[in-house]
């Protein structure tokens, strides 16, 4: 019994110090800093803890580098909707291909107890990646409070918050004023829902900013985004499949049947067009639908979606470089970067359909 006991003892770097002959130190050195000691004393001291079966504690290893060799993406939304939604995914695809190359793992921390700010209150990681995050929140005091580097996706630029972004308001303008220009004047507006890190105080969120776009397009044509007399029809929706087919039910049962519907996320947009094509309804016939993401299902979908391409792994994959930057030094990562979006014209845009 004691034999066994001894036998499944998992083996320390007393051990390996004591077998190899070297000291604790250098055994230390072999894992961490192998340049600090001969390359002979190095390879018995790996072959010694090869035979014995030592693999070293990740905990231990990582306090001795005063690093977690981790770096934390903030899910902007609980995971059950974060996790659903391709274009979250396409985001952390992008940063995860950094940490790769880097050595590094990636966290994905979600809301913790429904606080995002106790979130990074417990983060063992070395800096952060956030979606939608502003000047003014508490969570910004907490990551300057434990000094951890962050940059932020769709946040607000700004000095002192790296960022990476598009111009959100000149998109929805865009794609919508090309809506209007199709005839359309009875539209649909399905907005996203606010993140983790958003309130209604904070006017500077995507959803809002997008809003803002759509609003100065349909301003030009002379419609308004409010009123009882507006002929806009706003509604809110997750970014899942499920809340598109759901939103789509909504729609349908509106008493004055929108031409288009105008959708700040393509998964949304197409679980609106499902759902229409599972009861009858004719995408672009019967209604236009538009989306924003560009997300591979966008060019599956049938008739193919319109929509605003936004690059989400090149974010990622930008955010995560600007933080290693700025892990290892360098101010360079500590800037905002705009990169370009694009309109993607596909079928499922059309002209109205003149009344007979």
């Amino acid at each position: 019994m004691e034999q066994n006991e001894k036998s499944e003892k998992r083996p320390t770097i007393k051990d390996i110090a004591r077998e190899s002959g070297y000291s604790k130190t250098a055994v230390s050195f072999a894992f961490n800093t192998p340049s600090r000691i001969s390359k002979k004393a190095a390879e018995v001291i790996l072959d010694t803890a090869n035979r014995l079966g030592y693999i070293p504690d990740p905990m231990a290893r990582n306090f001795s580098l005063r690093r977690h060799l981790s770096i934390g993406f903030l899910l902007p939304q609980i995971i059950h909707y974060s996790m659903r939604n391709p274009y979250t995914l396409q985001v952390i695809q992008g940063i995860g291909s950094v940490c790769q190359k880097y050595g590094y793992t990636l966290t994905l921390i979600p809301p913790l107890n429904e606080s995002i700010t106790d979130a990074v209150r417990s983060a063992a990681v070395d800096g952060l990646i956030t979606m939608g995050m502003q000047v003014g929140m508490d969570i910004v005091d907490v990551m300057k409070t434990r000094k951890i580097p962050f940059v932020t996706i769709d946040g607000t630029p700004s000095e002192g918050m790296p960022s990476v972004n598009i111009q959100d308001e000149q998109a929805a303008y865009r794609i919508m004023k090309l809506v209007l220009e199709q005839g359309h004047r009875n539209i649909a507006i399905v907005s996203l829902s606010e993140d983790a890190f958003a309130s209604d105080e904070f006017e500077a969120s995507v959803p809002k900013r997008r809003k803002r776009g759509y609003e100065r397009a349909l301003n030009e044509y002379g419609l308004s985004l409010y009123g009882e007399d507006s002929p806009i029809f706003q509604v809110v929706s997750e970014c899942t499949l499920e809340d598109g087919k759901h939103t789509g039910h909504l729609i349908s049962k509106l008493n004055k049947q929108p031409t288009a519907v105008v959708t700040m996320s393509d998964i949304v947009a197409i679980g609106c067009i499902l759902y229409f094509r599972e009861h009858g309804i004719v995408v672009p016939n019967d209604v236009s639908v538009v989306g924003f993401d560009n997300i591979i299902e966008a060019q599956l979908i049938s008739p193919a979606l319109t929509t605003i391409d936004q690059p989400a792994g090149e974010k990622g994959y930008l955010a995560a470089e600007a933080l290693f930057c700025m892990i290892n030094g360098d101010s360079l990562g500590s800037t905002h970067m705009e990169i370009p979006f694009t309109i993607i014209n596909r079928q499922s845009l059309a002209g109205v359909k003149e009344e007979i």
